[in-house]
């Protein structure tokens, strides 16, 4: 181990240094540590990326594909993007020269987005419960955090919208993240066009994050882009549709002059994604839309069957309309700490999930499972989940 120069103690930028490392890895490494335990922590899917999407990653491999590529990506992929956005969700025609840019997962584009679009003490809106990672780069980049609470529904009403608005009136934008994570909650295409009718009159820029767009249970998926393209900078990619989020391939799309600014910000990051991953993006895009289809059947099935197990165990949970999480209360005869009570129960009886609080406020007293898990595991789950309940009584 080498030891730091005590003059080089506290080198290291300030704000990062107040910033924790993601709750949802801390709760997952420690659960890791227990043997024999079956986590439902991590938002990933349990499938293989498809055959055809390997061999096209391969042929690019043996091509000799280890060059660098455009900064802002492959202008074959740019253009499936483009194309991809139109015919699935019918937003307008991005321009895949000024309009797109390839990133190295949507967690870059995120990353990106807040660089070049934000100033030191901006405010952006974000609703919570939510995924923890915007509020760590918001917080490293500067930017003033308004937390929405959206619970118990877990949805931004326009009451809610317009409330917070009317206490800081000098918020520059909103984080849409639908499906959502924690929550698998999403909108309608009537709920959102309430939203975009206060968006647009308070010309508020709206960053979408919409990469659970393809699993989407009840209802075809409504993004921004195609309600308040203006206003909006849209991030996907195909970590969750494709089932490639080794592979890190995601994206952002939006009016020219800001994208302009988010493509020089991803420049600075990195000079471009991986030239083979791209290939592979580029086969899901062009020749795998039904590949997210055959997948969202079965977590469909998955959903069904944890809500089932969790209502028989005393938990209430909101019926997701997408992603592959539930968000489910803990019922009032157990330790509603969330916190406690997740690691009681992987003492208990070796089950992990996460616990809402992490994911901010009107997360306290929740549990996110992640059903993104084979049938046989998340039976099991429900039975050890049972078995603690019975114990606990």
């Amino acid at each position: 181990m080498v030891e730091l120069s005590a003059a080089l103690e506290g080198q290291c930028n300030k704000v990062l240094a107040a910033t924790v490392p993601s709750p949802i890895r801390v709760v997952d490494d420690k659960f890791s540590q227990i043997d024999g335990i079956l986590k439902l922590t991590l938002g990933e899917p349990d499938f293989a990326a498809p055959e055809h999407i390997k061999q096209a990653i391969i042929r690019d491999v043996q091509a000799n594909d280890s060059h660098y590529s455009p900064s802002q990506g492959i202008m074959p992929l740019r253009e499936a993007i483009s194309d991809y956005l139109v015919e699935r969700f019918d937003t307008p025609r991005y321009d895949p020269a000024t309009e797109i840019s390839v990133t190295v997962g949507a967690a870059e584009a995120i990353n990106a987005a807040f660089q070049a679009l934000f100033n030191p003490g901006d405010e952006l809106i974000i609703p919570t419960p939510t995924f923890p990672l915007y509020e760590s780069v918001a917080q490293t980049s500067d930017i003033k955090v308004v937390g929405l609470n959206t619970a118990p529904d877990f949805i931004v009403t326009p009451e809610k919208l317009k409330h917070v608005l009317a206490e800081h009136p000098n918020a520059k934008a909103i984080l849409l993240n639908y499906p959502s994570n924690p929550t698998g909650v999403t909108y309608s295409e009537d709920e959102l066009k309430e939203l975009v009718a206060i968006l647009r009159e308070h010309q508020l820029l709206v960053i979408a994050d919409e990469i659970y767009a393809e699993l989407v249970y009840d209802a075809k998926h409504t993004s921004m882009a195609r309600l308040l393209p203006e206003q909006t900078v849209l991030i996907s990619g195909v970590s969750k549709s494709h089932a490639m989020t080794g592979y890190r391939i995601g994206y952002a799309v939006g009016p020219a002059k800001l994208m302009k600014q988010v493509g020089k910000a991803h420049q600075s990051m990195l000079a471009t994604a991986p030239g083979p991953m791209m290939a592979g993006a580029l086969e899901a895009l062009r020749n795998g839309r039904e590949d997210p289809v055959k997948m969202r059947a079965v977590y469909e099935e998955r959903r069904d069957l944890v809500l089932k197990g969790l209502a028989e165990a005393g938990f209430t949970a909101a019926r997701p309309g997408g992603a592959f999480y539930i968000f489910a209360k803990i019922p009032e005869f157990l330790n509603t700490n969330d916190i406690e009570f997740v690691y009681d129960l992987a003492d208990s009886v070796k089950l992990g999930v996460a616990p809402g609080s992490i994911f901010g406020a009107g997360g306290e007293g929740y549990i996110r499972i992640s059903y993104a898990a084979s049938t046989e595991d998340l039976e099991s789950a429900i039975t050890r989940l049972k078995h603690y309940v019975d114990l606990t009584r």
